[in-house]
């Protein structure tokens, strides 16, 4: 299922580079021959020849690497930040304080979800040079995993401050709807929109549009995030994120069929755990049981390879594997302690019986009001679980009311545990005539 084309080459060349000198490893991972013929691999290679006959000069290792980061976002492929790193190691090297080369590294560290020394180097990088943008970028988005998100919201108004563009409305629409500010994220994206960017790099612009489309999904209006998981492919197409968002729409409105091609699609071109488990369940739902197992092969594969709260997720949803899901979370959260992992954690909890446990953890993952379903919905059962019914009642409703379809496998299950009657109480019998 998973496409073996530029991924194993570039794991190819990665072997043969550590039988190389840390010496040499680095400028040949910056020099690989890109895997493609398209515009940006030609770019690629001119700007590779341009380093080569300038190899003192950081700036074009920079420019180089930059060149790679836009490859691994447009092809979906993580290794290309192999390269990406090998450009801002040969960069440091003749200009260690650059910050250009120190910003590439940053992003480097941010994909390999290395977030503390990301957002170390990027606040040593904003310490000496207030005025770097991207710097504060960096810093937003390692903070935003940390689940500082006080101090991301600083980092992003002064990278706004300094540039308002796409990337920096981009992030500040995030950190908004994180916080329960639907309004003020559809704004910022809006304005993320209507910046534009690159027309050489569509990647960034279609991107925008699939987290603007995302926040109508997540609201429950199908026809606008189909409208502009839509757009995003007008603006790129083929790109996997805007096909994963229209499969959730298919899979919402009960068309199974339609969502397993797109995320075939999608799949094929970005092989990512979270697709790889949508896929399973619109095949399950589809009734193809062979294509959601060798689907579900791919979670794991995908999974245990570096994508461990993805994982986690998936086993506690499907209420399997459950020490596994814990243990995953659990790691997890060593490295990033964002929303979304004290979900991770708190299903996981949840499905191992640990009530008290999972709804501190639940507490942690909704303290932003963050208006997701998913959130809201564990957030009920687990309460559910622990006796509160009031509670846990409101906010699985809370959760179908706001996203009827947000996931194909919990929507039934929300929906049986409101169907289901609360246990009887046994109450000890008091004869008050025997006192």
């Amino acid at each position: 299922m998973a496409s073996v084309g530029p991924s194993a080459c570039r794991r190819s060349a990665d072997a043969q580079a550590t039988s190389r000198t840390s010496d040499d490893r680095p400028r040949f991972l910056a020099l690989l021959d890109p895997p493609g013929q398209t515009a940006l691999d030609a770019h690629i290679r001119e700007l590779e020849a341009h380093a080569r006959h300038n190899p003192r000069k950081a700036e074009a290792w920079v420019a180089l690497g930059r060149a790679w980061v836009q490859k691994a976002r447009s092809d979906g492929d993580a290794l290309h930040y192999l390269s990406a790193d090998g450009c801002a190691e040969v960069a440091l090297r003749e200009a260690p304080s650059d910050r250009g080369a120190l910003d590439l590294r940053g992003l480097v560290l941010l994909n390999n979800h290395r977030f503390e020394e990301a957002r170390a180097l990027a606040q040593s990088v904003v310490d000496r040079a207030p005025e770097d943008a991207p710097a504060w970028g960096n810093l937003s988005d390692a903070l935003t995993d940390l689940g500082r998100y006080a101090d991301a919201v600083r980092a992003t108004q002064r990278m706004m401050d300094l540039k308002p563009n796409l990337a920096s409305y981009a992030r500040a629409s995030y950190l908004l709807w994180l916080r329960g500010d639907v309004t003020g994220a559809k704004e910022s994206a809006r304005l993320a929109i209507d910046a534009g960017g690159d027309r050489r790099d569509p990647e960034p612009l279609a991107w925008v549009l699939v987290q603007a489309a995302t926040l109508f999904w997540q609201e429950g209006d199908a026809e606008g995030a189909e409208a502009g998981f839509r757009r995003a492919l007008d603006v790129l197409p083929g790109f996997p994120p805007a096909l994963v968002g229209r499969a959730r729409v298919a899979l919402g409105q009960g068309r199974p069929v339609e969502a397993s091609a797109l995320l075939e699609e999608a799949f094929a071109k970005r092989p990512l755990a979270e697709t790889a488990g949508l896929l399973a369940d619109a095949r399950r739902l589809s009734g193809d049981g062979p294509g959601a197992e060798a689907a579900e092969r791919e979670v794991f594969r995908e999974g245990r390879g570096g994508d461990g709260r993805t994982l986690s997720l998936y086993l506690s949803t499907h209420a399997k594997g459950t020490d596994e899901a814990l243990a995953l979370a659990q790691r997890e959260l060593a490295t990033r302690d964002d929303v979304y992992t004290e979900d991770a954690l708190a299903w996981a909890l949840y499905r191992a019986g640990r009530a008290r446990e999972a709804q501190m953890a639940s507490d942690k993952a909704t303290a932003l009001g963050t208006p997701d379903a998913r959130l809201l919905y564990h957030a009920g059962a687990i309460r559910l679980l622990a006796g509160d019914r009031a509670a846990g009642v409101s906010l699985v409703r809370r959760a179908l009311a706001l996203n009827p379809g947000f996931d194909a496998v919990a929507v039934p299950e929300a929906r049986a545990l409101l169907a289901a009657r609360p246990a009887e109480k046994k109450l000890a019998r008091v004869d008050l005539g025997q006192r």
